[in-house]
């Protein structure tokens, strides 16, 4: 249990836990707003869930794609592709002992990128608004991995 109070203690991983949560609920609110849209617009994927709203042949009415629930689905995609590499390379970078504010610059980058990019996906925003959004996350990823392979790791 002492070894976790001294990982709390360190700063940089502090603001990992931090960021790192944020981001995580902000994909998790990303599958509500699927359900939402779902049902909202009646727009379901699998049969079983058209159950509800009719029988039989009135149902597969229900069985179809929406560009409303497929912007939310593709948005949530992206998070998924982008978030779980950040957590992996972040977590190792935050116990690379790197510089705080370097570390924690990276950290708020890539939240305010992933932020941005679900907010100019979903209303939607004009390119290259979610482009560049999408390359400044990727970015902050790239650096940290590039730092520990650098600086920290063996190759």
């Amino acid at each position: 249990m002492s070894d976790v109070a001294n990982l709390m203690e360190n700063e940089v991983f502090r603001a990992f836990a931090s960021y790192a949560t944020i981001i995580l609920s902000k994909m998790m609110f990303m599958s509500i707003a699927t359900a939402f849209y779902r049902l909202t617009r009646k727009v379901f994927a699998n049969p079983e869930d058209c159950a509800s709203f009719g029988k039989g042949e009135n149902s597969k009415k229900f069985l179809r794609t929406d560009d409303r629930v497929e912007r939310v689905r593709r948005a949530h995609l992206n998070d998924l592709e982008n978030i779980v590499p950040f957590l992996g390379i972040g977590l190792l970078y935050s116990l690379s002992d790197p510089d705080p504010f370097t570390a924690i610059l990276h950290f708020r980058i890539f939240v305010g990128a992933r932020i941005y990019h679900t907010v100019s996906y979903l209303l939607p925003l004009p390119q290259p608004n979610r482009a560049l959004s999408f390359f400044a996350g990727f970015g902050v990823t790239l650096s940290m991995a590039y730092s520990l392979l650098r600086n920290r790791l063996y190759l």
